[in-house]
């Protein structure tokens, strides 16, 4: 999957769950502290995340994603481990 494709989508999700402009989500921005997620959104995005790249994200993990680049490099890492080599 190249980067770009993955960075877009994962932006669309966010965009979509936290209901924020798409252009206004920065790649080092922290969901709570600047776009406004409370525990329950942070819990409903990593959901969407999971159903979007069609993966299960560990609760260990995503109590890690704390900022959008975060959930970018987790989910490239996931999707490579997930194709076989």
């Amino acid at each position: 999957m190249n980067m770009e494709n993955l960075e877009q989508r994962v932006k669309r999700v966010v965009a979509t769950e936290l209901a924020v402009d798409l252009a206004q989500i920065g790649n080092q921005d922290s969901f709570v502290e600047n776009l406004g997620a409370d525990s329950l959104a942070r819990v409903e995005l990593v959901s969407a995340l999971e159903t979007e790249f069609d993966l299960t994200i560990p609760d260990d993990a995503a109590d890690g994603l704390q900022t959008v680049q975060q959930a970018i490099d987790y989910l490239r890492q996931a999707s490579e481990q997930a194709v076989p080599a």
